[in-house]
């Protein structure tokens, strides 16, 4: 591999069309404990209805980072997000089948000339606004089963949903209201104009729905995931895999879990050597479990710390979020408790262990108890336990959350930070909730 210039801060604004993976044109380098910047345009909606993305985001290109090999793990601790769009359009899909063939976000053809991945231009708004550049026909794979657009404050606190007049006013400027980077190649979604459930307002808390490391093998950005990759197992396409454990691969990038925001810390496996972080698919908001498949996708900066933390050995991403964003049962022990725990174990003449970290173990697969399964897995691997402890850990002292329907988890627990120490991640665990 050729010397590269390392840099203590890298901003970047280059984006894929819709893919991630090894071939794909690196940012730069980034410094161990150096600093990424990014501008990023919204994901999933904009993607979707521009034909000529191979998949549903639009993420940065790969950046490298010094000393990280395979078998390590990124920490990346997110500093600050910050949303740069005033509005934005989201709501439950319909798919238009004649404009792809096996999968709607990555195999797009013009309905009528048949085009492959046509190249697209705009006229009016509307649902029907996306024209083939060769013959004119609506080559958008996707519209809204039910639709609604999103007005945010100056500060990016709340948001309320416009009615008919207010959705056409934004449409009519839809690259300006969304601040779509000029390095970007996505239509925005404003120009669908939907209309419906105006007047309801919604708290705003953005965070990276996107974010992670590259896998070993090309894959669709969007699809980067053990849910939505099942739409790769038999298909025709370029990016069609096998079987199951062709998706062994994915980095779990694709994540959608809205406590991946600043304040925390995404600790990702690293499968090709330098990493290749990517970041995109920043979120106004998002409930748990993103019931309609996709939420209020924003352009944004951030800005991410990254630390390599040496033979970690981890499949997937494990999660630090914010104290306040962990349950109750979750936190770390309070000295009172821990004073209340000493006496009691005093009292059955017991040692107690102290050193207990929180940590969440992100899990994918076709469904939440086969993503729970995952995290099951990769849980015992990282801990050195059996499914059993596992379970029964995470019972008493954790559970799970619903990152996305139809798989994605979270799988949190109070860990023994002496077995966290065996992976080198207790460092970063004391760090992040300030344990002793």
């Amino acid at each position: 591999m050729a010397s590269q210039e390392i840099h203590d801060e890298l901003h970047v604004d280059q984006y894929t069309l819709g893919l991630v993976g090894p071939d794909q044109e690196w940012a730069g380098t980034v410094a161990d404990g150096g600093t990424i910047s990014t501008y990023t345009p919204p994901a999933c909606w904009g993607p979707m209805i521009t034909p000529g993305f191979r998949g549903g985001h639009e993420v940065t290109r790969p950046i490298r980072v010094e000393n990280a090999e395979v078998g390590d793990a990124i920490a990346l601790h997110i500093r600050d997000i910050e949303v740069t769009s005033v509005a934005t359009s989201t709501g439950s899909m319909r798919e238009r089948e004649e404009a792809f063939g096996s999968d709607p976000f990555v195999d797009h053809r013009c309905p009528e000339c048949g085009t492959e991945w046509p190249d697209s231009v705009v006229e009016g708004t509307g649902e029907d606004a996306i024209r083939c550049a060769e013959c004119g026909a609506n080559a958008s794979a996707f519209g809204f089963e039910f639709g609604y657009t999103v007005a945010f404050d100056e500060d990016r606190t709340v948001g309320i949903t416009v009615d008919e007049a207010g959705a056409h006013d934004l449409a009519e400027r839809a690259e300006e209201a969304m601040d779509i980077p000029e390095n970007s190649r996505q239509h925005p979604i404003l120009l669908y104009e939907p209309s419906e459930i105006p007047g309801t307002l919604g708290r705003l808390r953005p965070f990276i729905g996107n974010v992670g490391t590259t896998p070993p093998i090309e894959l669709p950005d969007s699809h980067n995931a053990g849910d939505f990759g099942q739409f790769l197992i038999g298909a025709e396409h370029d990016w069609g895999l096998d079987d199951e454990s062709d998706l062994d691969a994915r980095t779990d990038g694709h994540m959608d879990v809205p406590e991946v925001r600043a304040g925390a810390t995404l600790i990702c496996p690293v499968k090709i050597d330098g990493g290749g972080v990517y970041v995109g698919d920043l979120h106004a908001n998002q409930g748990d479990g993103e019931l309609s498949l996709h939420t209020t996708d924003v352009s944004g900066r951030t800005e991410i710390d990254v630390e390599v933390i040496k033979d970690a050995g981890i499949d997937g991403p494990i999660l630090l979020p914010n104290e306040e964003d962990l349950p109750f049962i979750s936190r770390p022990y309070t000295d009172e408790e821990l004073a209340a725990g000493r006496e009691l174990a005093d009292e059955y003449e017991t040692d107690l262990t102290e050193g207990m970290g929180p940590i969440q173990v992100i899990g994918s697969g076709a469904t939440i108890n086969d993503a729970t399964e995952n995290a099951f897995d990769r849980a015992g691997t990282l801990l050195d336990m059996s499914e059993g402890e596992v379970r029964s850990r995470c019972t008493f002292t954790g559970g799970v959350q619903i990152g996305r329907l139809p798989g994605v988890v979270q799988l949190d627990m109070l860990a023994p930070l002496d077995r966290l120490e065996e992976r080198g991640l207790d460092g970063i665990v004391r760090e992040q909730y300030g344990l002793d």
